[in-house]
């Protein structure tokens, strides 16, 4: 079977969708708050089975997140949501937790399954324990190195999926933690928006120069990295690694920059792909990219290169 790369994608809405598919997205990760965490966007059944009709003629996949923390609440209703899923069209359920897997056996079998459980998706063996329970993909932990990546990816049969560019979680509570500080300091009414729109951010003492924003929702707390990864200019080594997707992570970032930067990565994936052995580096889609990131956010390459992850 011949390699082929997927470009994978976030959209916070129909119309982005729409925007990034004519810019290379081959795949998006979308879905509802109540079933999935840390989405660009809120997609309703509704707005699912629409993007899959705007997707599908175009060959594009679209992937449902059900990686949420699911408490019993959740559990009660994941028969039922699975299903529309599944009427809906949708390519695959990205999960975390046995109970979406159990529900997704019986309500839609036959669709693919990606393994997301954050943090301990970190070694070949737990990847291939949850491909024998029918995994087909499996997420890495963006706390591994390249050494790692590199490694999984030759020793399991499990699709390997990858982020590529953006920002990323450091830190989640279940508690609103912003909420319950405003209420320390007696001050609630100060602060009475604080999703992911609003521009909140937390600093360290030392280092006031780096920005962590911080934002709350229906899931808790969620702290996110300070810098954004762009792994563009060393792009070529995943795909001689042969991982299955490279995700590119919007949230928090425009319709435009995610359309810049979805396209610099298609090109580099197309250049490779037409001919491996001559791929040559091209500096106009860093540069791209470099004249749309936000000053106040560095780029750089995550975890891919440093000895020491976790």
């Amino acid at each position: 079977m011949t390699y082929k790369p997927e470009l994978l994608a976030t959209a916070a809405s129909l119309e982005e969708l729409e925007r990034l598919i004519a810019a290379g997205a081959d795949a998006f990760v979308i879905g509802e708050a109540r079933y999935g965490m840390r989405l660009a966007g809120e997609f309703h059944t509704e707005m699912l089975a629409q993007a899959v009709k705007i997707a599908k003629p175009q060959g594009v996949r679209i992937y449902a997140a059900l990686n949420n923390l699911i408490d019993n609440e959740a559990a009660d209703t994941l028969d039922s949501y699975v299903s529309s899923l599944a009427e809906a069209g949708v390519d695959a359920i990205v999960f975390g937790d046995p109970a979406v897997l159990m529900a997704a056996r019986i309500h839609a079998p036959g669709m693919a399954l990606h393994w997301n459980a954050e943090m301990t998706s970190t070694n070949y063996v737990t990847a291939n324990y949850w491909g024998r329970r029918g995994a087909t993909r499996y997420v890495l932990a963006r706390e591994l190195n390249m050494e790692q990546v590199i490694e999984t990816a030759s020793s399991t049969e499990l699709e390997v999926q990858v982020q590529v560019h953006g920002m990323t979680n450091i830190y989640h509570s279940k508690r609103s933690l912003v909420g319950s500080y405003m209420d320390h300091q007696s001050e609630a009414d100060r602060l009475p928006v604080k999703d992911k729109d609003r521009g909140l951010y937390v600093m360290e003492a030392e280092r006031q120069d780096e920005r962590y924003p911080i934002y709350e929702d229906a899931n808790g707390t969620h702290i996110m990295s300070s810098d954004d990864i762009c792994m563009v200019e060393n792009l070529h080594e995943l795909l001689e690694a042969g991982v299955s997707s490279l995700k590119i992570e919007g949230l928090m970032k425009s319709t435009e920059y995610n359309e810049i930067v979805v396209r610099a990565y298609r090109q580099a994936i197309d250049a490779y792909m037409a001919d491996p052995a001559g791929y040559v580096f091209q500096e106009e889609w860093l540069d791209a990219i470099k004249q749309v990131q936000d000053p106040n956010r560095e780029l750089s390459y995550g975890f891919f290169y440093k000895e020491q992850v976790y």
